[in-house]
């Protein structure tokens, strides 16, 4: 076949590439002619309209024909147009099959370099190590020298991995091997560098390009710009911005779209908009226009940033201007909105796409679920879904499982499962994800069976078992008590990846060994956290620290995390020292975080060494870590133990000037301190001040309430009792029937009775025992009728207590006012304090009223401690 014949064979083939049947039919036949010597072009288009295609089959009968043409150089030339082809059509195992055929028919001639690049290339697509290590000794082998595109493509690989060391080798190696790095090979290194946050070590290669005769370009400087800003060197980056011009090469609007969001990604919002405003006005800097994607950088940068006046006012600007048009614009609006709470905005977002012809995508509605979800309001996120479908949008799986998951989290399994039976009825299959979601809630619920069985479906339908999945069973073992077999999962887990879930027991012995996918679930941070963690909690500690020392054996890098895990547990069982020596090696590592000052502070309470906790509060705030509620009321509480309660409260006046707002558990704390030393004046006021602090809180009504009762306050108690009545208190909470009990032993029936009377006429569901005293008290002194129709009321309420069990205002009991939490192991209950932020009489008046309690309680504020000098040993364990 003449080349003018080859190339019409090629042009044939790619007009016909929608019938790839009759393409592989009409090639089949041309070559079946002894004559015919079809082209490596024409093979490699053929081979692209099959791989299309997915005929695999066809595929392999290509390559056997090629094998067994003749001459042998013709069959040689096709068979390495069909591997390099397969290779970039994505089918590496085929290319390497076809591969090993030239290998073994030609062992005196090696393949080409191209096919060893290409056969690279798909490896490093695929995330297939084991088969770059083996290609690139076998080329070496074969006495080639790797080329520059070789080099940049193994240098890119292992940047990928994060191995920058490799990576860094491989690049000096290059001169050595008789290549010289061109400006791709710089920009690749560069970018690793930048992404690993070594944008010095990136800015080096930058300085030592011209050594290679290399000039530097707008890619590698616009990499080393957002590598800085990302690294919040933003006066290096304008260094470098300038260097760029003195360069000669003009910043476009990819260089600023970078700078932007480099900043908005480190928080630097306010720098970020100063970029984006000068590029907005025209100041003669010769600087570029913002295009979309600068516009919905700078949106998405407010949105994250909580700025969402901002947004608002960027929005109608770009509405104004006829750029919010797209999908992207509106996704990236209703993510800000979700994100800050503005449900019902998101909701209305939804519909002016509508009604504006931009139509909402899968992932626009699935942002509002999510949102919804997230806030716990199902029923709306599954009307959101109805709309969805009203719009013709059909709800993907990730609908579906946001659905499912919010589901689980309200712990409601029967109607996740039936969702899930909706999802597969309407052609919408889960994923792992989806059947993590229902296990880790199965797991959660105790239904172990329901668990395995699903674990069975999981690998029986070939889900993936990844390394979630195997970190929800470990869990799961974990909190049933199975922590030995949990570790022997794990154990198990470095030679089998999720194969090792097999050791459950004989129903799992089938799961599949993914050893060879390339994909093994390996041990995580995850795993050791939660294996370190049960151990901890067992008090095995010694155990946990083998495991630590094993994690980083195998470079599994420790986060704040599992050192706060260490810490808490060491402070727990009285290890006070040891904790402190883990804060000390943390810090070699990684930054300590609120948490684990809070963990220290807490394990200092339980010592009473409250000197200790003001040196450390002042240490986290020299160390730039913020304390909070829990950190400040910790250190509350441990005044209110040690009996200095003038102290804790001088100490609400320096939390308010540091914008850490008192909550419902920062005032418990005193009132029932103050009550404890019998200063029912001084807890009277803190009570007040509570209410206009916190607002009406039911938590402080009923712990003021209690704490009166039991001080034996009985007429101040009854009459804040009446004010609750008043203001629709919740008093579940309070000790209400022990309020009537005593009332009628003082030979105070009518109040009783009329405390009684007040609580039913406001609709109050009572506990039918506090009705007894009274009915007997009136009963005793001859008031039969009136003892009988309240006996009728006290049946009657013990049938509503039966059905409901709460009170008629349910609905502020629905809010999930959980305010009145006691201090843990885990650190002070947290209220609703946001509510604080927003209420436009809380942080002034807490000022003044605390400034005057001050000087109604006694002057005097936290007194300024020199420094405690701490010996800690050189291992993490002590004496306690």
């Amino acid at each position: 076949m003449g080349i003018s014949k080859r190339t019409h064979l090629s042009k044939t083939l790619l007009k016909n590439t929608k019938n790839p049947s009759f393409s592989w039919h009409f090639f089949k036949h041309l070559i079946s002619s002894p004559s015919s010597n079809p082209s490596p072009q024409s093979i490699s288009s053929i081979t692209q309209i099959l791989a299309s295609a997915q005929m695999l089959s066809e595929i392999d009968e290509l390559h056997h024909l090629l094998l067994h043409r003749q001459p042998p150089e013709a069959s040689r030339l096709s068979l390495i147009a069909l591997a390099q082809s397969s290779a970039k059509s994505g089918l590496l195992d085929k290319a390497l099959s076809q591969f090993q055929s030239i290998r073994t028919r030609f062992p005196a001639k090696p393949p080409p370099i191209r096919l060893y690049n290409a056969l690279l290339e798909a490896s490093v697509k695929e995330n297939r190590p084991e088969f770059i290590s083996v290609l690139y000794k076998d080329m070496l082998a074969d006495g080639f020298s790797p080329d520059t595109y070789t080099f940049n493509l193994l240098i890119g690989f292992f940047c990928e991995l994060g191995h920058l060391d490799d990576a860094r080798k491989l690049f000096d190696k290059m001169p050595l091997k008789g290549c010289r790095p061109n400006e791709f090979s710089f920009g690749i290194l560069a970018r690793g560098y930048c992404r690993a946050r070594l944008s010095f070590q990136a800015l080096e290669l930058l300085n030592g390009m011209r050594d290679f005769r290399c000039s530097p370009n707008q890619v590698i400087y616009n990499t080393l710009i957002s590598g800085f800003c990302k690294e919040g060197r933003i006066d290096e980056a304008e260094r470098l911005l300038e260097q760029m011009r003195n360069d000669g090469i003009s910043p476009n609007v990819v260089t600023f779209n970078s700078r932007i969001s480099a900043l908005c990604s480190v928080g630097e919002i306010q720098e970020a908009c100063r970029v984006f405003r000068d590029m907005q006005k025209d100041n003669g800097m010769d600087l570029p226009c913002p295009n979309i994607v600068t516009l919905n950088v700078m949106l998405d940068g407010f949105c994250k940033g909580g700025m969402l006046e901002e947004a608002e006012d960027l929005v109608k600007s770009m509405k104004k201007d006829g750029v919010f048009t797209e999908p992207k614009s509106y996704n990236i609006w209703l993510a800000g909105l979700v994100r800050n709470g503005k449900l019902l905005e998101a909701r209305l977002v939804l519909e002016e796409m509508v009604e504006k012809g931009v139509k909402p995508n899968t992932y626009s509605y699935n942002i509002v679920i999510d949102g919804l979800c997230k806030e716990g309001m199902i029923s709306e996120a599954k009307s959101v879904m109805g709309l969805m479908r009203s719009n013709r949008v059909i709800p993907d799986t990730v609908t579906y499982s946001t659905l499912l998951h919010g589901y689980c989290s309200k712990r409601k399994v029967l109607d996740a499962n039936r969702l899930l039976h909706d999802m597969m009825r309407d052609g919408c299959f889960p994923n792992t994800i989806t059947c993590n979601i229902l296990l880790q809630s199965l797991w959660k619920e105790g239904r172990i069976l329901e668990a395995e069985k699903l674990l069975q479906k999981m690998n029986e339908r070939g889900y993936g078992l990844d390394i979630v999945t195997c970190n929800i069973v470990i869990d799961g073992l974990c909190r049933r008590g199975k922590l030995d077999k949990a570790i022997e999962i794990v154990d198990g887990m470095w030679h089998h990846g999720s194969a090792a879930l097999g050791d459950l027991g004989n129903a799992f012995l089938g799961l599949v060994d993914d050893t060879y996918s390339g994909n093994k679930c390996l041990p995580d941070l995850v795993t050791y956290s939660t294996i370190i963690n049960a151990l901890c909690k067992a008090g095995r500690l010694d155990e946990a620290k083998k495991k630590f020392i094993e994690m980083m054996g195998k470079k599994v890098a420790p986060d704040p995390v599992i050192y706060n895990i260490f810490i808490h547990g060491f402070c727990k069982h009285g290890k006070i020292s040891s904790a402190f020596r883990v804060l000390k090696d943390m810090e070699k590592s990684c930054n300590p975080t609120t948490r684990t000052y809070n963990l220290l502070i807490q394990g200092l309470r339980s010592k009473q060494q409250i000197d200790r906790i003001h040196d450390l509060i002042n240490e986290m705030q020299q160390k730039g870590v913020c304390p909070d509620i829990f950190t400040y009321n910790s250190l509350i509480n441990a005044l209110c133990e040690g009996g200095r309660m003038r102290e804790a409260a001088s100490l609400f006046d320096e939390m308010v000037q540091r914008g850490v707002f008192p909550n419902v558990s920062s005032f418990s704390l005193l009132i029932k301190a103050f009550f404890k030393a019998c200063d029912f004046g001084a807890a009277q006021e803190t009570f007040e001040i509570a209410l206009s602090v916190c607002g009406q809180k039911d938590a402080l009504y009923s712990l003021m309430f209690n704490e009166l009762h039991n001080g034996g306050r009985v007429s101040e108690a009854k009459e804040l009792l009446e004010i609750s009545i008043e203001r629709s208190i919740d008093i579940e909470g309070f000790s209400y029937g022990c309020l009537i009990e005593v009332l009628c032993k003082e030979d105070r029936l009518e109040d009783a009775h009329e405390l009684l009377n007040k609580m039913i006429d406001n609709g109050y569901i009572l506990d039918p025992a506090s009705f007894m005293a009274v009915v007997d008290g009136l009963g005793k002194v001859g008031k039969k009728r009136e003892a009988d129709k309240l006996a009728d009321k006290m049946m009657d309420m013990a049938t509503h207590r039966e059905e409901s069990n709460h009170m008629v205002a349910k609905r502020r009991y629905s809010e999930k006012e959980s305010s009145h939490r006691q201090l843990s192991e885990d650190g002070v209950g947290e209220s609703n304090w946001r509510s604080i932020l927003h209420r436009d009489d809380g942080s002034g008046l807490a000022m003044k009223v605390l400034k005057r309690t001050q000087k109604g309680w006694g002057q005097g504020s936290v007194l300024s401690l020199q420094p405690r000098k701490n010996d800690f040993v050189e291992d993490w364990e002590d004496t306690g």
